[in-house]
């Protein structure tokens, strides 16, 4: 578990099972819980539900059996309260969308609207957060990889979230890049919770507390805890050992 005490869970899911058919079930049994200021990286091979529980925390996919408690609601309704990053952004290159275009795109409610002076604020507010401000008019298809991904979690930004989501964030950056994401998430798990789908499996010792591995079933644990037969059971071949040497907490750093 990654709850504090007095801190109301952002996600609570509770003996989930969720199966795209009887025969082949994706997810049983599951019960995780994480709290709010905290952040988490899912894990696991291709297959093993991680979109799948991802889909299931925003409400896009219902359980079979089990109750998703997200920011102490129905996702349904309180998802709005989310901030979700894609792993790939998909667009028409040669549409002549800007920085800012693509960063207001999170003001958006699902309904027709005019952009107003507040939504115009927020969109610059988010860009200067992420040192892309200065790139505003840029065309969005002409930005690099790295910058692509800091106005994508601008948008994100834009409304008041509590939580935000990234799937896939490093697959297209370099590790020049993935060092200054580190750095943003950092400071953006200040004051929300932060979670991260991930294949890179040295990602989680970086800068996660804890990690949730998904392979049918789900566990959740503190990154010091992560074995390398825990490792080997969840991708069914050896892999590349990773440090976990040590973890943040609300005490500060503990070493193993």
């Amino acid at each position: 578990m990654t709850t504090a005490p007095d801190s109301e869970p952002v996600i609570e899911i509770s003996d989930l099972d969720f199966s795209y058919n009887p025969q082949q079930p994706i997810l049983s049994k599951v019960n995780i819980s994480v709290a709010q200021f905290t952040s988490t990286c899912i894990v696991g091979p291709n297959g093993g539900g991680k979109s799948t529980l991802v889909k299931l925390i925003l409400g896009l996919l219902r359980p079979d059996s089990g109750r998703v408690l997200l920011l102490g609601g129905p996702p349904e309704v309180t998802r709005s309260q989310v901030g979700y990053v894609p792993q790939y952004a998909k667009f028409d290159p040669l549409f002549p969308v800007s920085a800012l275009d693509v960063t207001l795109m999170g003001r958006l409610d699902g309904r027709a609207k005019r952009y107003c002076r507040a939504d115009y604020q927020a969109a610059h507010q988010a860009l200067a957060e992420m040192d892309m401000d200065s790139h505003a008019k840029s065309s969005f298809a002409e930005l690099s990889g790295g910058q692509q991904q800091r106005v994508l979690i601008a948008r994100a930004l834009t409304s008041a979230v509590k939580l935000l989501i990234m799937d896939e964030p490093t697959a297209s950056i370099d590790a020049q890049v993935e060092g200054s994401l580190m750095e943003i998430l950092r400071c953006l798990s200040r004051r929300m919770a932060v979670v991260l789908v991930t294949h890179d499996l040295g990602f989680t010792s970086k800068f996660f507390q804890s990690v949730i591995c998904v392979h049918g079933q789900v566990h959740i644990h503190p990154t010091s805890e992560i074995t390398g037969k825990m490792i080997q059971d969840m991708y069914g071949s050896d892999s590349q050992m990773i440090r976990h040497d040590h973890r943040c907490s609300t005490e500060g750093h503990t070493h193993v």
